[in-house]
Order: C-alpha cells, then sequence, then structure tokens
C-alpha cells in the first residue's frame, strides 16, 4: 500500500510534537531550581552570541511575542541574570546582555542537561544523529520562511 503525503506528514508533526513535549518535560525537571526553560533558552542564546540585543530581536528569535520576552526578561532581569539598559542612540528601546551570573546560571544548566541529552544522543548512536540534523535544520528553514 503507497503511503499517501498527508498521512507521512501527520505522523512526522505528531512525533515532533511527541518529542518535544517529552524534551521539555524531561529538562525542565533537571535545570536549576526557579530556571524554566524559557530563561535557559534566553541565557543559552544570550551566551552563545555574547553580544547585546534588544527585546523585539529576542522575540524574533525566539518566535514568541514582545510582550511573552518581555516577561521572560523580567524574571531573568530581576534574578540578576540579564542587565537590560537603554539604547544610547535610540531612547525608544533597550538592549540585553547576559550578566555574569546569568552566565554562571547558564553553565549550571548546561552541567545539569547534559548527561540528560547525552544519554539520548548515546542511546540512538551518534551517526543516526548526525544523519538527522540536516533534515531537522531544512524543516526548521521551511517552517520560518513561512512566517
Amino acid at each position: 500500500m503507497v503511503e499517501k503525503t498527508d498521512d507521512l506528514a501527520i505522523a512526522l508533526f505528531g512525533e515532533l510534537f511527541a518529542t518535544d513535549q517529552l524534551a521539555r518535560n524531561r529538562i525542565s525537571k533537571v535545570l536549576p531550581k526557579g530556571m524554566e526553560l524559557s530563561h535557559f533558552g534566553v541565557l543559552n542564546h544570550l551566551a552563545r552570541i555574547n553580544e547585546e540585543r534588544t527585546p523585539a530581536q529576542l522575540a524574533r528569535s525566539f518566535h514568541v511575542t514582545r510582550g511573552a520576552m518581555t516577561n521572560t526578561l523580567a524574571k531573568l532581569e530581576w534574578a540578576g541574570h540579564v542587565h537590560i539598559r537603554p539604547d544610547w542612540d535610540d531612547a525608544r528601546r533597550k538592549c540585553v546582555a547576559i550578566s555574569p551570573a546569568g552566565r554562571s546560571a547558564r553553565d549550571a544548566a548546561v552541567q545539569a542537561v547534559a548527561p540528560l541529552i547525552a544519554e539520548v544522543v548515546q542511546a540512538l548512536g551518534a551517526d543516526r544523529v548526525r544523519a538527522v540534523l540536516p533534515v531537522l535544520r531544512e524543516m526548521r528553514s521551511k517552517l520560518e520562511g513561512d512566517d
């Protein structure tokens, strides 16, 4: 029997949604106390790029509303994990940078998450994970282009 494209797409997205939910649940459980997955994502992003970003740029990067990003940034600022300052060139904008405490919190989160992720990669096999990454990246790129 020939599989219809619609059935294949539904099966693919069903697996992606289930995997996303399971991964988020397991990772959230091992994050340091008080850290949410959204906090870890923003801290990890800022640590990787090592540059300031505006809240709007961060919202676009994470495909969330500006309001959602403002809420996340407020919690991170309250915890001392980010510095938010006015943009000296445009008073209407703000600039966000990771603080030393934020970098430490991010590093602690990476240490907590790394064994879980490594266990999954080891169980699947590194070669299989390497093989699927280009497909997932292309899929993400296609979906990002649909905004």
